[in-house]
């Protein structure tokens, strides 16, 4: 693979720019395709194969005027018992009335005819049907939704419109924005050079607009959630620059090496390129493998994101070299250059300066190794430990932005009736015969008025086949409420025995506890697929069994501390304000499972780069210690930079967007990268391996003789180079 590469890195910067037009046609034509072809983002979570999908898919067929999406106007009137005057009644008939004209809309509900008041007759709940799906309500639409009731806040009313057709795609820009700022800062003080850092930079930005505008184009294609362009993002534009970085700068190290500019790019490509196809196919293996989970959503997220990650390492290794041959010597700072051309081919070669951090840094931790260990290991235990009560479930309005439409209906509701009304759970009654359906309609809300935990059931609706009923029944406790989620259980197996009929229970609640249970389940499957996938991916690159066993423990000890910080900030509320989040609660059902997959894709990056220039050394017949040491001290300064990049890109999410998802996403990234680079690579690793000594790179011959030899760090390529 390093001579294959070797070859491609000399050819693109030869006709560099026949591979520069080739890279923005393809940028313009997929940007073209987007802008014709993209499709609407879903914000629907489906489950295939669930209670709750099952129910309703049926609801859709059974009544198909209701499919559409629905909104709750909620009302406060100025005093109490208001509800009951002409007046009010006035001002309710008229709220009405204006959201039954609304764009799109099929049809609203009067609250005093449907019994949606409260108590004390001081709140009530408009419910308003559209026709279309949340996903196909136009932002005309929607607009004019969130600003009904005008007239009656005039006359001291509040009107807060909610509901899931207000659900509208995360919105982004300065968020990247600040990610790519700070990247560039990182990239100009790591390469000392205005023109290196400007060419990374550009590079990464074309491949991830190349990426982006692919995704966009296949949207009215496949189904994707309004999460998944944000995701794909974030982690196309932190490995974009993190594998432009790499070949950079050791493209960098040729030219001072004194090597031709052609013969540079080709040996960075075919050796830093190598790692960065590697690891790039580490990161795309793990994010596809979210497919075996089963799950539509999050398998569209994992190949979108993939998709992203795959375009970064095409760009790299075949863009990035045509734009240094653009560069010439302008890539090294203006003290190393030779003269005023672009030819760096008669620059000496530079002395080896052991005297840098990472060379310190690395001797330190070899010589107090025990103590690095244990204390890395247990600082990273005590970390992990809020994530023993770990919650998941489907985020609610609850926990939206402070001030947001949706936080101000789901406080008015509550207000007025209880947690309990913003996650209302519908449960459906079908059966062959409708006299059977009619029969079990009673007994079944019986049952349920007999659970402890339900404040009411409502009088059923019936289709108009009269073979499927509709009840809509009312919890106690809010819907993210482990109570809530004990409540749907018991539901369940209360009506599980009922004769000739099948009942089901659905509605957003359950449909957020069945996600998360499914994703629960998945967990431990999609762990093991991964950690055994990094302990035989890594066999093959470094000829060991003890070096990935202990990569993989690391990446666990990674996940498990990044898992226990983001509960206790996201989910227990420690330092909450710092990262914007208004109200804590349980983390997103899918996190963790997304998490791990790009955590070991992103994790295995680090153990390349640093441990292959290791194994390198090794085998070039540096004691083990001395090989710990080399490999910490030239890729120290690179992994740093490269993971200042990607803290920097997905901490630009946690900032700058409202959406506690996507902060959570975010958040959970950027200490993820930060543990695993700082703490597991550049720290307990090196301990471990200097611990072990030669007994790190062990492998029996039997092994070594069935393992192909993948060549990573193109051994082969610098015996047929350099045959002295």
């Amino acid at each position: 693979m390093a001579t294959l590469l070797y070859r491609l890195g000399r050819a693109s910067l030869r006709r560099r720019r026949l591979v520069v037009a080739v890279w923005l046609v393809v940028l313009v034509g997929l940007g073209l395709a987007a802008a014709t072809l993209r499709g609407p983002m879903s914000s629907n979570l489906s489950m295939p194969g669930t209670e709750s999908q099952r129910a309703l898919d049926l609801l859709a067929e059974q009544f198909p005027a209701a499919s559409g999406a629905t909104g709750t106007i909620a009302l406060k009137a100025p005093t109490e018992g208001a509800l009951a005057s002409p007046e009010g009644q006035a001002v309710v008939q008229g709220l009405v009335e204006e959201a039954s004209q609304l764009p799109g809309v099929v049809g609203a509900v009067n609250p005093l005819q449907a019994g949606a008041v409260s108590p004390d007759g001081r709140y009530a709940l408009v419910q308003v049907q559209f026709a279309e799906r949340a996903d196909s309500v136009t932002e005309e639409q929607r607009e004019a939704y969130g600003e009904v009731g005008a007239t009656a806040e005039q006359q001291g009313w509040e009107v807060a419109p909610g509901g899931e057709v207000l659900a509208g795609v995360p919105e982004i820009g300065s968020s990247e924005a600040l990610g790519v700022l700070v990247a560039a800062v990182v990239l100009v003080i790591t390469f000392g050079s205005l023109v290196a850092a400007g060419m990374t930079m550009l590079n990464a930005l074309i491949g991830v607009g190349v990426g982006m505008a692919g995704l966009y184009a296949l949207s009215n294609v496949f189904e994707m959630t309004d999460v998944t362009p944000v995701l794909a993002l974030m982690l196309g534009l932190a490995v974009g620059i993190d594998y432009s970085l790499f070949i950079t700068s050791r493209h960098r190290q040729n030219l001072m090496q004194g090597l031709e500019p052609d013969e540079a790019v080709g040996r960075a490509v075919g050796t830093a390129g190598s790692a960065v196809v590697f690891a790039g196919a580490t990161v795309i293996i793990a994010l596809a493998g979210l497919s075996v989970v089963g799950i539509p959503f999050l398998s569209a997220m994992g190949l979108a994101a993939a998709g992203t990650v795959t375009v970064a390492v095409l760009v790299a290794i075949t863009l990035q070299p045509a734009l240094l041959g653009f560069a010439g010597a302008r890539v090294l700072p203006r003290k190393l250059r030779q003269g005023s051309g672009d030819d760096a081919s008669t620059h000496p070669a530079a002395p080896e300066n052991r005297n840098t951090f990472g060379f310190r840094w690395a001797g330190w931790i070899t010589r107090f190794r025990i103590p690095v260990i244990l204390a890395g290991l247990l600082g990273l235990g005590l970390l992990a430990v809020p994530a023993l009560d770990m919650r998941l479930a489907l985020p609610d309005d609850s926990t939206a932005p402070a001030g947001s439409a949706a936080r101000e209906n789901s406080e008015l509701i509550r207000e007025g009736f209880g947690p309990g009304f913003t996650g209302r759970l519908v449960l459906v009654v079908t059966g062959d015969q409708p006299q059977a359906v009619q029969a079990a309609v009673p007994q079944v809300t019986q049952a349920i008025q007999g659970t402890p935990g339900v404040v009411a059931v409502a009088p059923a609706q019936f289709s108009p086949a009269g073979d499927t009923a509709l009840l809509a029944v009312i919890p106690q406790s809010g819907p993210t409420d482990q109570a809530t989620e004990d409540l749907v259980h018991d539901i369940r197996a209360t009506v599980a025995d009922v004769d000739q009929v099948d009942v089901l229970l659905t509605g957003v609640t359950a449909i957020g506890i069945d996600v998360s249970e499914k994703l629960a389940d998945a967990m431990p499957v999609y762990l093991l697929i991964v950690v055994g996938l990094s302990i035989l991916l890594l066999m093959l690159v470094f000829r060991s069994i003890l070096v990935p066993v202990k990569a993989a423990l690391g990446f666990l000890l990674t996940v498990a501390a990044t898992f226990g910080i983001t509960v206790a900030v996201f989910q227990e509320g420690t330092l909450s304000g710092l990262v914007g989040l208004d109200t804590p609660g349980p983390l997103i059902s899918f996190l963790p499972i997304l998490l791990i997959g790009i955590l070991f894709g992103l994790a295995m990056d680090y153990e390349v780069f640093l441990v292959s220039r290791m194994r390198e050394d090794f085998v070039h017949g540096d004691t083990a210690q001395q090989a710990t040491v080399n490999g910490m001290g030239h890729g120290a300064r690179v992994v740093t930079a490269a993971a200042l990049i990607m803290i920097s890109v997905f901490g630009g999410f946690v900032f700058f967007l409202d959406d506690p998802v996507i902060k959570s996403i975010g958040f959970a990234l950027a200490v993820g990268v930060a543990i695993d680079a700082f703490v597991v690579r550049m720290t307990i690793v090196p301990a471990v391996l200097s611990l072990l000594g030669d007994r790190a790179w062990w492998l029996p011959r039997w092994l070594d003789r069935i393992l192909p030899n993948v060549d990573i760090e193109g051994e082969k390529l610098r015996a047929r180079l350099d045959p002295q």
